[in-house]
């Protein structure tokens, strides 16, 4: 039963961690398009706000691949995700952004569980569940 549980939580993390490890890399590959669209939403310094959403998305998500403070990964992600799934997939304005937006909330409950019950056993450390 526990190797289930650590196996299923190794594949749910890295399941987790795919979508920004790419996110992170599209950002930096298309940076002045991602600051384009940021500064398109109204938002301020938009290449500061693109640096940062690398810093979240790549570095968390690696962070979270790995399992090193796949916890504090996790919460940053999801904090990143409140405003981001606000601002970029309000559905309410774009109905057309219904599914970012179901997606993001299915991801931040995904975020939750590895805050809560930590990266698993397969994971290089610097958190348990118990932390």
């Amino acid at each position: 039963m526990n190797s289930t549980r650590d196996i299923s939580a190794l594949v749910g993390r890295v399941f987790l961690a795919i979508i920004f490890i790419i996110g992170g890399f599209g950002k930096i590959n298309g940076f002045d398009g991602t600051a384009a669209y940021i500064a398109s939403k109204g938002m301020p310094f938009p290449p500061l706000m693109a640096a940062g959403a690398i810093l979240v998305e790549l570095g968390g998500g690696l962070l979270l691949l790995v399992g090193y403070r796949a916890r504090w990964a996790a919460l940053a992600i999801f904090l990143f995700l409140i405003p981001t799934t606000l601002i970029f997939h309000n559905f309410l304005a774009d109905p057309e952004q219904q599914g970012a937006f179901l997606k993001n909330l299915a991801i931040m409950g995904g975020m939750l569980m590895v805050w809560a019950f930590g990266p698993g056993r397969f994971a290089i450390g610097g958190d348990s569940a118990n932390a």
